[in-house]
């Protein structure tokens, strides 16, 4: 399978002029039978820069979110409005109440609209915890088993219980994408918060056979500690992935570090990247 991946949203910019970087995320898969949305951004820059990279949302055949935060969901009404009534999948978590919080401040990370009002712009949600094909060579994978001792949630993120405490969200609903190509495996991260290598033994236990030849998303390592990222990069080794393009909440100088290590095998993932497979 050919795959052509094109990045809509990030938070930096390379490419054509007019182009608008933000803090978010989102890629379009093409196949040559399907358009799929990978995450929404924040909403500031995805219709801009979908119509100057030559990708139109109302050509888009589904949505897949990656997780429940506003950074990935903010552009689901103007995608919606664009393409119309359309499958869009995710963990049933997607929808948890979710916060930012230490002892100064607080605000709301969580998405933005109302389940109800994107229905009635056309989403067709299919909530689905765990392992799920969702078209020919296309898998979604979620609830990823935490193996490794080192990939711990990040602290500041919370919800509250259902007594109205603040707990550690889990963040269960992190979800990233499959898509067998020709070459091996194409892994999308939204933003890796179950672990990069929690995420890819996952994958590696379920297509045993096949290599992962690319890997593209938020790595969350700027939120890591030195020794988190030295334990990430041991580890990265043993997949043998030959193409690693660090994106969002990877942060500059983690980025900076992996192509230090990586070299040619490293790329940034900035607004404006065409991938061809």
């Amino acid at each position: 399978m050919g795959l052509r991946l094109t990045v809509l949203c990030e938070n930096s910019v390379s490419g054509p002029f007019g182009l608008i970087g933000e803090h978010g995320w989102s890629v379009l898969v093409e196949t040559e039978d399907l358009s799929l949305l990978f995450d929404t951004g924040q909403g500031q820059g995805i219709e801009n820069n979908s119509r100057i990279l030559r990708r139109p949302l109302s050509s888009v055949d589904c949505i897949v979110l990656s997780h429940g935060h506003y950074d990935h969901t903010g552009g689901l009404p103007a995608c919606l409005l664009s393409a119309g009534k359309m499958p869009v999948y995710a963990h049933p978590d997607i929808f948890l109440e979710r916060w930012w919080r230490n002892r100064e401040t607080s605000r709301y990370i969580g998405i933005r609209y109302r389940r109800s009002f994107l229905e009635s712009l056309g989403a067709d949600f299919h909530l689905h915890a765990g392992f799920q094909q969702i078209a020919p060579g296309i898998h979604i994978i979620s609830q990823i088993p935490r193996v490794t001792d080192f990939e711990l949630p990040d602290p500041n993120m919370m919800i509250r219980d259902g007594s109205g405490n603040w707990v550690q969200d889990e963040l269960n609903d992190d979800l990233s994408l499959v898509a067998d190509s020709s070459e091996g495996l194409v892994v999308l991260l939204g933003c890796a918060h179950a672990g990069i290598i929690n995420i890819l033994t996952h994958v590696r236990d379920r297509f045993p056979s096949r290599p992962i030849h690319t890997v593209m998303g938020g790595t969350h390592l700027g939120f890591a500690t030195e020794e988190q990222f030295e334990k990430t990069m041991h580890h990265l080794s043993a997949f043998e992935v030959q193409h690693l393009g660090a994106s969002h909440c990877t942060g500059l100088e983690r980025a900076s570090m992996l192509q230090a290590a990586l070299g040619n095998r490293f790329f940034h993932a900035s607004v404006g990247t065409v991938l061809e497979i």
